[in-house]
């Protein structure tokens, strides 16, 4: 049952994952099918198409890894006039009819190939080129905004509808005894805790402590363990009435310290257990969680090198990886199937499931807003500066720029797709052989 659970797990978060790239594909569809932009095709996945059917000029389809997914726009670059006509002459070609000039160069020329047959035409208005600024904008910042939205509602969905499970007022049992240490373990010679001795039943619901009224365990556990020996007043509330008990918290020692030199705090302990619940957050809680994750994960992002070779190094020594460093899918995925084998009630997986998926959105979101080709940031980078290259030339009453040819930026994205190719294999391998696990070692 364990290996099906686990295969479940994973099962959901790949079909989790292809979700989130839909909703992220469908970001750039919708503005640039608004905006008048012809769009070949929304694909989700890589590799070969395993169904796909055309609605008007738009084929629509799955691939077989769903590990992925793109929108083919027309006109993403403008037309490159120039090589085409020497193309057509023959001119400065290698003997493959390609643009001389190396490696970079030839890269450089089969993006604008590509371009090109994207087009109709000089004179063709329904490619992205053309697009105001703002509008390119709004196409690419559209796929990274899908994505945060859904992790708003996953985390939506956690934190008020599902809730989070909360030590309430309620007692739900007693101690078997007052430990020499609050991590200890009940001895035989050991005396039964204050609860038991002042009357207080499973059941009662402790509606205040020493003249202050507490709404949860932990307001009223503060009190408790700050006042060892001290005699407290609790106000409690059994079968609809109102009792008073006056209870002695016993002096328990905390946790040994680090430093053997440092005294042990004393606390102090009336052994009661607390009932746990879901309560349900306000709305706004999601969108909270939500940006919270947003800066935890942008951290991580802008230290991602770092972050990769500490784990590198932890693949080769064995130590522990980083609980918080990225992962890959394979990492991901180990995460949901341990999820799903967990012994917890059905409420808890379910809820940590969904934050599991709500993060991998949220990492799409910032990974995505790196301002680097072939990220969406990085056309947004450059939309950006051909607006100031406009703005300028309008100050200074100069001739209008020419749209920026971004296939020039095509080694520098070569160069960004390989680093990140790099990283994510050795991601995948730390995974595969010291992978992070909640169940610990």
């Amino acid at each position: 049952m364990t290996a099906i659970a686990f295969v479940i797990g994973v099962v959901v978060l790949v079909v989790g994952l292809a979700v989130s790239i839909a909703l992220h594909e469908l970001g750039h569809l919708w503005p640039a099918k608004r905006f008048g932009v012809r769009v070949g095709q929304y694909m989700i996945g890589f590799g070969p198409t395993v169904w796909s059917r055309r609605k008007g000029e738009t084929e629509y389809g799955f691939k077989a890894i769903p590990l992925g997914g793109y929108i083919s726009m027309a006109g993403m670059y403008p037309p490159s006039p120039k090589e085409r006509a020497a193309a057509a002459a023959g001119a400065s070609t290698g003997r493959d009819g390609r643009a001389g000039g190396g490696f970079f160069a030839t890269m450089v020329q089969d993006a604008r190939a590509a371009n090109d047959q994207t087009l109709q035409g000089e004179d063709d208005e329904r490619v992205f080129y053309k697009l105001p600024i703002w509008k390119r904008i709004v196409v690419m910042l559209g796929g990274p905004s899908m994505n945060l939205l859904f992790a708003i509602v996953l985390f939506t969905i956690i934190f008020s509808g599902i809730g989070v499970q909360t030590a309430t007022t309620t007692v739900a049992g007693l101690s078997e005894c007052v430990p020499a240490t609050l991590s200890s373990q009940c001895s035989a010679e050991d005396p039964a805790p204050p609860a038991a001795q002042a009357g207080i039943e499973p059941g009662d619901v402790i509606l205040s402590v020493d003249g202050t009224e507490v709404a949860t365990f932990a307001e009223a556990s503060a009190i408790i363990r700050g006042s060892p020996g001290q005699p407290l007043t609790l106000v409690v509330e059994r079968d609809g009435s109102q009792q008073t008990i006056i209870v002695t918290p016993a002096a328990v020692l905390a946790a040994p310290a680090d430093d053997p030199a440092e005294e042990p705090a004393t606390l102090g302990f009336v052994g009661i257990r607390p009932e746990v619940e879901y309560v349900r957050q306000p709305v706004w809680s999601g969108a909270q969680a939500a940006v919270e994750n947003v800066g935890a994960v942008a951290g991580i992002i802008w230290q991602l090198p770092v972050k990769v070779y500490d784990a590198a190094v932890s693949l080769v020594t064995g130590e522990e990886r980083d609980p918080n460093g990225p992962l890959s899918v394979v990492g991901a995925g180990i995460l949901a199937g341990e999820v799903a084998t967990i012994d917890a009630p059905i409420l808890n997986r379910v809820s940590a499931m969904l934050g599991l998926l709500a993060s991998l959105n949220i990492a799409l979101f910032v990974f995505n807003l790196i301002p680097l080709l072939p990220l969406d940031g990085g056309h947004v980078a450059v939309a950006l500066w051909e607006g100031i290259k406009r703005v300028w030339a309008r100050i200074f009453k100069l001739p209008p720029p020419k749209p920026v040819d971004a296939t020039k930026l095509v080694p520098v994205t070569f160069v960004v797709v390989i680093g990140l190719a790099v990283m994510g294999g050795v991601l995948i391998l730390a995974d595969i052989f010291n992978p992070i696990s909640i169940l610990g070692p």
